[in-house]
């Protein structure tokens, strides 16, 4: 006889992947990609580069799967043999909760210590990692504080709540996660970026300049720009869109500041203000809310399947455990939204510079230098990859190039007015 309880744990998980991809068909971009051409990369790295980026890049990406077969090891191991100082009843359960999700934070992040320096010491063989060892140290301490208090306020949080709400503590917790992840996503700039970083806004000169025209010309207000001292740890090159609100900023590496050319950085810049101007992220806050309630269901009854532990800081190891179960499948469906994202932000920064050629060259020199594998595995693009690969970017940019001549066609379904961010 089906055991009901199984049942309806399969249920819940299905139902949580059906919302993840149905958040992704629903958040989807609705423009059409720029269909990229055939590319030879050989056409545009040497066969040492290509051979150097696989070598690197291959591993590293071993080295990061085999991290997180440690992690969920380790705590499977916790559930499985809950240690003594695992707190049960308590008069004060909530800062039992606390305590023990900030310990299990700190513990269960050691582990897997030795494989990220190995990961570390092949970055600065390469020459992308500049940071000394004590540096990474003191950003180990930095990183552990912050997500033990981050941890220790999630955990006296799920206990207080799974003791309030029982049977139904799925729906709340789901909300709160949301609100949780909101507020995170907004604040992280201003109160935990800078722990590790310098930021500065962008002095007077060439580059402010050309963000602002361009931010003119995308019609948006695009918030603060801002330079980070990223060399004091790689030489690696990149830009992000970060915060929601009055923190919302585009923040570039002084990797990219300094070793690039003018129409270069317009293009990553026009990039960024895609992702500005499409809202995108909002967009991920959203996707997460859309998930929220039939993944937390899911986690609820996988907790109950892994431990009988109820509403205590014992239920804790079994709770992050089905989290990180039932999570990585839909993080996996949430990769192609990213990449569906990231080719609309492509093809409107190819539309807003009209420097195709800039697009391509920043895309191969950047390759190089952060020693990306250039080819990589396609089912490793299907799965795991956030921002489409190489090969495509710069095919979508020869594509958008071979039509420039009927630029407005091409534009269309770029450069047409929308709400603004």
């Amino acid at each position: 006889m089906r055991d009901p309880s199984r049942h309806r744990l399969v249920e819940s998980l299905l139902l949580a992947l059906a919302a993840a991809e149905g958040g992704v068909r629903l958040l989807s971009p609705r423009e059409r990609p720029i269909e990229p051409a055939d590319v030879d990369l050989h056409s545009f790295f040497s066969d040492a580069e290509i051979k150097r980026g696989a070598r690197f890049a291959r591993p590293q990406l071993a080295l990061g799967l085999t991290r997180a077969a440690v992690d969920l090891g380790a705590l499977a191991l916790v559930v499985r043999k809950p240690p003594r100082w695992l707190p049960g009843k308590s008069k004060r359960p909530a800062l039992a909760g606390a305590l023990t999700g900030a310990g299990l934070a700190v513990g269960l992040s050691l582990p897997a210590l030795p494989l990220s320096a190995i990961s570390r010491r092949r970055g600065m063989a390469v020459g992308l990692i500049t940071q000394s060892w004590r540096g990474w140290a003191a950003d180990l301490v930095k990183g552990a504080a912050i997500e033990s208090v981050l941890a220790g306020a999630a955990g006296g949080a799920a206990v207080a709540v799974t003791r309030r709400y029982p049977g139904r503590w799925w729906l709340p917790a789901s909300a709160g996660s949301v609100l949780f992840g909101g507020a995170l996503a907004a604040l992280a700039p201003v109160v935990l970026d800078p722990v590790f970083n310098d930021f500065t806004p962008l002095p007077e000169g060439q580059t402010r300049s050309d963000v602002l025209d361009l931010a003119r010309a995308a019609g948006i207000k695009v918030g603060e720009v801002y330079s980070v001292d990223a060399s004091r740890r790689t030489t690696a090159a990149n830009a992000y869109v970060a915060g929601l609100g009055p923190t919302k900023r585009v923040v570039l590496f002084d990797t990219l500041l300094d070793r690039y050319s003018r129409d270069e950085i317009r293009v990553v810049v026009a990039h960024e203000l895609g992702h500005v101007r499409n809202r995108d992220v909002p967009r991920g806050v959203l996707y997460a809310a859309l998930v929220a309630p039939a993944a937390a269901l899911a986690v609820q009854r996988l907790s109950w399947e892994l431990s009988p532990e109820r509403g205590t800081a014992r239920a804790l190891p079994a709770l992050a455990l089905a989290a990180t179960l039932v999570g990585a499948p839909i993080g996996l469906i949430g990769n192609r939204l990213s990449r569906a994202i990231e080719r609309r932000s492509d093809a409107y920064s190819l539309v807003l510079t009209d420097a195709p050629d800039a697009f391509i060259s920043f895309e191969r020199a950047i390759a190089v230098q952060n020693v990306a594998d250039v080819e990589p595995p396609r089912w490793l693009t299907s799965l795991l990859a956030t921002h489409p690969p190489t090969a495509e970017r710069i095919g979508s940019a020869l594509s958008f190039a071979e039509r420039s001549s009927n630029g407005s066609e091409a534009a269309a379904g770029y450069s047409s007015d929308s709400s603004t961010s």
